[in-house]
């Protein structure tokens, strides 16, 4: 039976990475699919993994209405054999109803694939209809790792270097972290409690405060 699923995890974790290999496995085995992303670090239009893979996809603009872009698809011939989403976080709820409907109604298989809460630790919209409508649910098995060595469960968004829990709830950034933008980190939960990125524990540990004072 078709399914929609819903692969999930933090940033790190491989999810872009396992969704070019789903959609490479099918291909070899002569199948054809349509792959949607939103806001890819690469660009417009684009899937691609940390590790440095990219392949074309389709820009699910916020108002598009991917139901009737894969029946339009259908309508005029195409091949599609399965529907591959990234960054499903970004997508407005009802757009996840209308994937719901193309495994209901084309039967089709949807595999999504996407953080599930932001750097407030406030679940996406997108996720949170994903986790109320999915047939099956996956979290990713390749742990991302806090600075600390702790498993992370968290995503932190940094602006000038420090650490944020305000802002809008949709911005691309860089991974990378440098001055001056705004970027990504992942943490364990202590660490996102107490704001602590690598960067704070690195300015800690070399800070004057904290090293012993020799008695006058």
């Amino acid at each position: 039976m078709p399914e929609l699923v819903f692969f999930s995890g933090t940033m790190d974790c491989g999810k872009s990475t396992l969704a070019l290999q789903i959609g490479h496995n099918r291909s070899a085995r002569g199948l054809q699919g349509l792959i949607f992303t939103r806001d890819d670090r690469a660009g417009e239009g684009k899937l691609s993994s940390r590790l440095g893979l990219v392949t074309e996809a389709i820009e699910a603009e916020r108002e598009m209405d991917l139901y009737a872009y894969v029946v339009d698809e259908l309508s005029q011939g195409g091949k599609v054999d399965y529907v591959i989403v990234d960054e499903a976080q970004f997508l407005a709820a009802e757009q996840i109803d209308q994937l719901a409907r193309v495994v209901d109604d084309l039967e089709l298989d949807v595999f999504a694939f996407g953080i599930t809460t932001d750097f407030r630790t406030r679940l996406f919209p997108g996720s949170q209809r994903l986790i109320e409508l999915a047939d099956r649910i996956e979290t990713l098995q390749v742990e991302a790792m806090c600075w600390c060595g702790a498993r992370a469960t968290h995503n932190a968004r940094t602006v000038d270097g420090r650490m944020v829990m305000e802002g809008e709830q949709v911005v691309v950034g860089d991974v990378n972290g440098q001055a001056a933008q705004v970027g990504y980190e992942v943490l364990c939960r202590r660490h996102h409690r107490r704001r602590m990125t690598a960067a704070a524990a690195r300015a800690a540990a070399l800070s004057p405060d904290v090293l012993p004072v020799p008695p006058a």
